[in-house]
């Protein structure tokens, strides 16, 4: 899933040129780019595809120039990650009833052609142990190959975290997937306040939702077929366009009818199906400057420079960033963001970095869209 904007990470990140094709940490590539290159050991590339808004497909062609433009999924509009889901369902669905000579007014889900294992994951997370992310999900392709159930992966956490929505399983020493570490989902819970997210992490029952899903192509159809009926249908009405010279112009009739819903309120939610992996493997979804900074090195005074140059006086925890030859002199602040880019220049606090948001917005109607 590669369509967002990245809005938190304004100004750095930018309407045109979101944080998925930023190269963050100096390593030459960005963060699409490393999360294609995570799964090349594991999916071959033709069997990969990227949902992304249509205005970056020719920034994906750049950036990934072995990947099959016919495998760049295009939203006509921004509709969170459920309709964005489906499609590709949608559209993986057709490969198959063609590689298995059907029709999707004649899908039979006993076809070995029909068995496809899917991984979803986002365009924009930083994974440091990537054999042991390959090996788990490895392991979740494994299970969904033998069980009408979805996946996901729970990050265990280290941190009273806020920024991020939490998973509640269950250790039922009675259920035979235990031995092989997945558990029953109990609840998803959204973004706690401090002292719960404490509290959850006291618990020992609770694990960071990672948003990243592993499913066979029947428990994900089905899944939206009941759970999510609205936007099924609205996939349903061109099952027979799907998958050829057609689909384009179906996708661009049909995507911004979608209502705009995430997969986890439209199906983790809401079914009675889901397991998780507890899994640890250095996993952050960059989410936010604070997220950023805590992966960052930083010098003896906790300050993160990031691609630019820095002097720091009686100066501590701040994050700065600049467009390079350009030189920033912090002194006497503590625990802020300095960022510039492309003219606009952010100094906001970490501790209130979720107001970037409002931000942007108040940019944007005072001056006309001229600083998205």
């Amino acid at each position: 899933m590669a369509g967002g904007v990245g809005s938190r990470f304004w100004p750095f990140s930018r309407v045109d040129k979101p944080k998925q094709f930023l190269d963050f940490f100096g390593t030459g590539r960005s963060l699409l780019q490393m999360t294609v290159d995570r799964f090349r050991p594991l999916v071959p590339i033709e069997n990969m595809f990227i949902v992304t808004n249509v205005a970056y497909k020719q920034t994906i062609i750049q950036q990934i120039p072995d990947f099959s433009e016919g495998n760049i999924l295009c939203e006509p509009a921004r509709r969170n990650t459920a309709p964005c889901i489906a499609y590709a369902t949608a559209h993986i669905r057709a490969l198959c009833l063609k590689r298995a000579g059907l029709t999707a007014k004649n899908q039979d889900w006993t076809r070995p052609e029909m068995q496809a294992n899917i991984v979803v994951a986002a365009s924009d997370h930083l994974i440091l142990e990537e054999e042991k992310f390959r090996d788990t999900i490895q392991k979740a392709f494994d299970f969904v190959s033998t069980h009408t159930d979805i996946c996901t992966l729970g990050m265990s956490p280290t941190r009273p975290e806020t920024g991020y929505g939490y998973i509640q399983f269950v250790r039922d020493e009675s259920d035979k997937l235990k031995d092989l570490g997945i558990y029953p989902v109990k609840t998803f819970t959204e973004k706690p306040n401090l002292e719960m997210a404490k509290v959850f992490l006291e618990s020992g029952d609770f694990l960071w939702n990672s948003g990243i899903f592993i499913w066979n192509l029947q428990t994900i159809s089905e899944a939206f077929r009941y759970l999510l009926p609205e936007v099924a249908d609205r996939f349903r009405e061109g099952e027979l366009l799907m998958g050829t010279a057609q689909e384009e112009d179906f996708i661009e009739q049909i995507f911004p009818k979608c209502p705009n819903i995430s997969i986890d309120y439209g199906i983790m939610e809401k079914a009675d199906n889901v397991y998780v992996i507890p899994s640890s493997f250095g996993w952050s979804d960059l989410g936010t400057w604070g997220s950023l900074y805590e992966l960052s090195e930083k010098d003896e005074a906790q300050n993160v420079s990031l691609h630019s140059d820095a002097l720091f006086y009686e100066a501590n925890g701040n994050v700065v960033t600049l467009e390079p030859g350009k030189l920033a002199v912090v002194q006497g602040v503590d625990d802020m963001i300095i960022a510039e880019q492309k003219g606009v220049l952010l100094v906001c606090k970490k501790a209130e970095e979720q107001r970037i948001k409002q931000f942007v917005a108040d940019a944007q109607e005072k001056f006309q869209g001229k600083f998205n």
